[in-house]
């Protein structure tokens, strides 16, 4: 944005400016060779545990930050995703939606011991809601918890869980009363318990270093303490992450077009047809105009709404259409970051056909366009109207 933030505070630029040198000299240089190796070294998750991205809103006495704050968790993730190749924000970011759970309903003795080591990023937890047969409708998910006497057993499958060949720990939604939301509970399980297996997803079309898993549940016998929160009330008490989850997103979305525009940028500049640079083009000028107004507004709108979640509201209908809003966007300034590219745009290894092969994933996770549309019809009180 070519106007100053009211939004932008000393502590704040500091902060993004140290993310941003991070990635410039940690991450970046090594993009390609992970993205070929499906992976990123585990070392990343430490070194990014060591900055303190992985503890917003969790006390100090667990290993958080011990406050939150709903601007820098959003630079975090613009800085991350905007990295160049966002599968590695996927890889190390996984547990960040399963964090807020465990801070709010684990055992004593576990947020003492192993939640620090989550956030240090020497362990890794994952959020496992989403079914095969479900997605974004969470309230009918199938996977199935039973009391046999004073354990709960398991039986059920979940998909796409990002982290789920790594974690060793997992938040996990099932059934354990009637249908809809009111029936599902959330279990503490770690990825040994006998009954509990996990394989990895096959090829996939962006997001390679990055790994996600399904995991199966066949009688798998947990103790009555892996149940966390309250019986049948799961539901309620994992809707703040997904809203969080949809900030990220939001703010990803922002840091890819950011690569799109800059890579572009930098082409249109040195790139010569027709006896000038492609910039020169009126018709190509244009574009890069277009392409920083969508910029320019998905920014305002995502600052609008981390200030309202600072000032302890969740605007959860606000959220949702701009996560639309976002992933459009994104879309929109890909493929025009593509078409001035031409046919360099195509060829594996730059930036913007990364970014045009993870436009999709950006657009479907963490609730699809569709869900998006109607949870903010819902939340604005038109539904039925």
């Amino acid at each position: 944005m070519t106007c100053p933030s009211p939004f932008m505070t000393p502590e704040r630029e500091a902060y993004r400016n140290n993310l941003r040198r991070f990635f410039d000299s940690e991450v970046k240089p090594h993009v390609e060779e992970w993205e070929a190796n499906r992976a990123v070294p585990w070392e990343l998750h430490e070194k990014l545990g060591d900055l303190g991205v992985f503890g917003f809103g969790i006390p100090e006495e667990y290993g958080g930050l011990g406050f939150d704050d709903a601007f820098m968790r959003a630079d975090y993730a613009e800085l991350a995703f905007g990295c160049g190749a966002s599968g590695v924000a996927a890889a190390v970011g996984g547990r960040m939606i399963s964090l807020g759970p465990i801070a709010r309903f684990a055992p004593e003795e576990f947020k003492r011991t192993v939640l620090p080591e989550i956030i240090a990023g020497r362990m890794n937890s994952s959020l496992a809601i989403t079914e095969p047969g479900g997605g974004s409708d969470v309230a009918n998910l199938t996977t199935r918890a039973e009391r046999d006497g004073d354990d709960w057993v398991l039986n059920g499958a979940k998909a796409y869980i990002t982290g789920g060949m790594d974690s060793q720990w997992f938040v996990v939604g099932a059934r354990t009363g009637g249908p809809g939301i009111a029936g599902i509970s959330l279990f503490l399980i770690e990825a040994d318990t006998p009954g509990f297996t996990r394989t990895p997803l096959g090829g996939k079309m962006g997001w390679h270093c990055s790994e996600q898993a399904m995991l199966h549940f066949d009688d798998c016998r947990v103790p009555g303490t892996a149940l966390i929160g309250p019986e049948n009330k799961g539901f309620i008490a994992i809707m703040n992450n997904f809203n969080h989850e949809r900030l990220a997103m939001i703010a990803g979305s922002l840091g890819m077009m950011r690569v799109c525009y800059d890579s572009a940028l930098d082409w249109a500049r040195e790139r010569r047809t027709f006896g000038k640079r492609l910039i020169e083009h009126q018709v190509i000028a244009h574009k890069f105009a277009e392409i920083s107004a969508r910029i320019d507004m998905i920014e305002a709108y995502l600052e609008r709404i981390c200030w309202a979640i600072n000032q302890g509201l969740m605007p959860a209908a606000e959220i949702a259409k701009a996560k639309v809003q976002a992933t459009k966007a994104l879309e929109f300034v890909a493929s025009e970051a593509m078409q001035i590219f031409g046919g360099a745009g195509y060829l594996t290894g730059n930036p913007v056909e990364r970014v045009w092969r993870e436009v999709k994933v950006m657009a479907i996770g963490g609730g699809s366009e569709e869900i998006m549309r109607d949870l903010a019809v819902r939340q604005m009180g038109l539904a039925g109207q």
